[in-house]
């Protein structure tokens, strides 16, 4: 599984479960936001993660948060 915030990359390289992040220097978060909407952000991203982990997946699949 890959959090990245460039998932045409992840796919060319074939990653099988490719979370979609924020921005390339912050794929796991969005400093412009405030702290309590940035932690909101955070745990949606991770809530994604681990659904990406236990669907099952045939070839490469984008997951959104």
């Amino acid at each position: 599984m890959l959090v990245t915030a460039i998932a045409p990359i992840a796919l060319e390289v074939g990653a099988n479960r490719i979370v979609r992040g924020q921005a390339l220097a912050h794929p796991f978060g969005d400093p412009s936001l405030a702290p309590a909407a940035e932690r909101a952000y955070r745990a949606r991203l991770v809530a994604t993660a681990l659904r990406a982990l236990t669907e099952p997946v045939t070839g490469p699949t984008v997951f959104e948060s």
